[in-house]
């Protein structure tokens, strides 16, 4: 049976009586593709020196965060119920501090050869390693907050590149 690319919405996770399903790509053609998702881990600035200082007890915060990211995004079908589990070629991720804006930016870049994109990889990662920050400081900072997750740009398959407006192009290339 053959399934409709998208119903008249548009919407490619419904069928034509609005019904959710997971998408064929069975007859996609394989390409490369990355993404890279951001968001912000805002915090009190004397959490953000404690973390940068290596003084958090639960241990090294952002080799943590950077573990829980990479494995968050290989496990995004399980997370998001109509992503399809693929094989992941790299998971890059990065925190960096900002002491002038008392947070930290999380930075997730995935890359992978396959029939669908990585946005929700990426977007995960992103997410687990924000929340991983919290989980580990949240004893010494209940009100920290994660914001902002989003994709910030993509490269690879039929809708080509995207960059975010404002967010600058991360120059994606294979291996970078």
């Amino acid at each position: 049976m053959t399934q409709k690319n998208s119903n008249s919405s548009g919407l490619t996770h419904l069928d034509a009586e609005g019904r959710a399903r997971m998408v064929n790509v069975g007859e996609k053609a394989m390409t490369h593709r990355i993404c890279v998702a951001r968001c912000e881990v805002v915090m009190k600035p004397e959490t953000l020196d404690l973390i940068t200082s290596g003084r958090i007890s639960k241990g090294d915060v952002m080799a943590t965060a950077r573990v829980a990211g990479i494995q968050a995004a290989k496990r995004a079908g399980e997370w998001i119920p109509l992503a399809h589990p693929m094989p992941l070629d790299a998971v890059e991720i990065r925190l960096d501090p900002y002491p002038e804006g008392s947070l930290i930016r999380v930075e997730a870049r995935v890359e992978a050869h396959w029939k669908t994109g990585v946005e929700m990889e990426s977007m995960v990662a992103a997410s687990a390693s924000a929340l991983t920050i919290y989980d580990m400081c949240k004893a010494v900072d209940r009100g920290m907050s994660v914001q902002n997750l989003r994709l910030s740009e993509k490269m690879g398959g039929k809708s080509g590149h995207f960059v975010r407006e404002g967010e600058g192009s991360a120059s994606l290339s294979p291996g970078e």
